[in-house]
């Protein structure tokens, strides 16, 4: 297996973000990322006008976050090449994103910020549905609004990373949920705007830096093949497509890389002398043996099942 270490879900001058496409490849680049998921708002004008391709050694890749007409129920379309209308109900567009090929995953599903009433919380409440193909488990830009409070804006604002504790318990518990029926892949997003704001009256703070993002929240994929760069379309879209297989079928999984790299994670199977790993399914019964790969880090190891430690 090879491993690919990327991030997803941010916004550019298309949308409501404040870098460039140009920009923020370039930033994924200097970080060392593999790779960048673009997701615009209802827009892929970063697709149509030909900014998918690699930036140095990164591949930026372009999707788009849709919205219903109340701007709720947000939903990252991946793998498509046309918009999809605003005007239609949850339902509507997240099967039509299925239907077309594509892969999409529930954005921020159990977002509760208040902190400013210019931007309020936008949950995921059409559950009515099984054709996504997975929820963000982690998004940082929910995590620190839900967490911002008079008292430590300041700090919070100037250090961005530190108040990034984990994925909500709640979408947890429903990711859980979900995955006793049918397989549901967990990813993790940044939700970068990389926002400009005045403190103090006179101090501008950029807040979540898109440079500073890439070195938080990240999605591992693990492919069977190794992507090749080069100047080749059909290379590019090799890779492309492999990067798209391994999240749609969940040979995924999600870091936070302040706290350490987790690049070398492994999480498998072992059933009869065949190996099972991450997003692969497994007949219940008989001997199952679990094996974890931890890289040079110090940590944690809890295995959930069915909610339960």
């Amino acid at each position: 297996m090879f491993e690919y270490v990327g991030a997803l879900h941010m916004h550019s001058t298309f949308s409501d973000g404040s870098g460039t496409v140009k920009e923020i490849a370039g930033f994924a680049d200097e970080v060392g990322l593999d790779y960048i998921i673009l997701t615009d708002h209802n827009t892929l004008r970063a697709l149509t006008e030909g900014y998918e391709g690699w930036y140095g050694n990164t591949m930026l890749l372009v999707g788009c976050e849709i919205n219903d007409r109340n701007n709720s129920n947000h939903y990252l379309a991946l793998g498509i090449d046309e918009t999809i209308s605003t005007r239609v109900p949850a339902k509507e567009y997240v099967k039509k994103v299925k239907d077309s090929g594509g892969i999409g995953f529930l954005a921020h599903p159990h977002e509760k910020r208040n902190s400013m009433k210019e931007h309020p919380p936008y949950p995921w409440t059409e559950w009515d549905t099984d054709d996504f193909t997975g929820i963000e488990i982690w998004n940082h830009m929910s995590e620190w609004m839900e967490g911002l409070t008079e008292q430590n804006k300041y700090n919070y604002f100037m250090h961005p990373l530190r108040s990034i504790v984990g994925p909500p318990k709640e979408t947890l518990e429903k990711w859980d949920e979900l995955n006793l029926k049918r397989k549901v892949v967990g990813i993790g997003g940044i939700d970068a705007h990389a926002h400009k704001v005045n403190l103090l009256g006179f101090f501008e703070v950029e807040v979540f830096p898109y440079k500073v993002l890439f070195k938080s929240v990240r999605t591992h994929v693990l492919t069977d093949t190794k992507i090749t760069k080069g100047k080749n379309g059909k290379n590019f879209e090799n890779a492309k497509k492999a990067i798209y297989n391994a999240l749609g079928s969940g040979r995924c999984f999600v870091s936070n890389f302040y706290h350490g790299d987790a690049k070398g994670f492994r999480f498998f199977a072992e059933k009869n002398k065949k190996i099972y790993k991450m997003g692969d399914y497994i007949e219940s019964g008989g001997k199952t043996h679990l094996r974890v790969i931890l890289p040079n880090i110090s940590g944690t190891i809890d295995l959930i099942r069915n909610g339960e430690k």
